[in-house]
């Protein structure tokens, strides 16, 4: 029995790498298998950025071929570069002067308020409707038909179509005023 425990606690030698390694027995017969690390992944670039780095890529090719020399000329931000960079600056000028130009901004923040309001609840009605079995396909059905019947009624036909662009005409003038 001292001879199965001590031939069992024995210990072996392997070479790994060149080095030599002493393992036990038990270890060496052991069916687990480790697996060298993976290196590092690569720098993940957004999808945004690529596509940047793309687009200069091209403008350069662009004006490299546009030159008769070839030479690869570095392009300067264009004017609808610079337009997207001072676009948000110049929308909020323009909504801070019409704020200022607001007598009733209480009424206003209201009517604002009560518009999300309204949408938010609208959202969750339209997706209960759409969670009823028959009604979404039925409702589908009336717009579909709708639609036909308008274009039969109001755009097949050249004297109706004039007559819809009257009142769409009258109807515009009546909001915003004769202009």
């Amino acid at each position: 029995m001292a001879s199965t425990t001590s031939s069992s606690l024995s210990l072996s030698s392997t070479i790994v790498d060149g080095k030599t390694t002493r393992q036990s027995a038990a270890a060496a017969s052991s069916q687990c298998v480790t697996l060298p690390t993976l290196p590092p992944p690569p720098a993940v670039q957004s999808r945004a950025a690529r596509a940047t780095a793309y687009c200069r890529k091209m403008a350069r090719n662009v004006v490299s071929m546009a030159t008769s020399t070839g030479e690869v000329v570095t392009a300067e931000p264009t004017t609808a570069e610079t337009a997207t960079t001072e676009l948000p600056s110049e929308l909020v000028q323009k909504i801070q002067e019409a704020w200022d130009k607001v007598d009733d901004k209480y009424a206003v923040s209201s009517l604002g308020v009560a518009a999300f309001i309204l949408l938010w609840s609208s959202t969750g009605v339209i997706s209960a409707i759409d969670r009823l079995p028959l009604i979404p396909g039925v409702l589908e059905l009336v717009g579909i038909g709708y639609t036909g019947w308008f274009a039969y009624k109001n755009l097949i036909f050249k004297p109706d179509r004039e007559a819809l662009i009257a009142k769409i005409k009258d109807l515009y003038k009546d909001i915003l005023g004769s202009s």
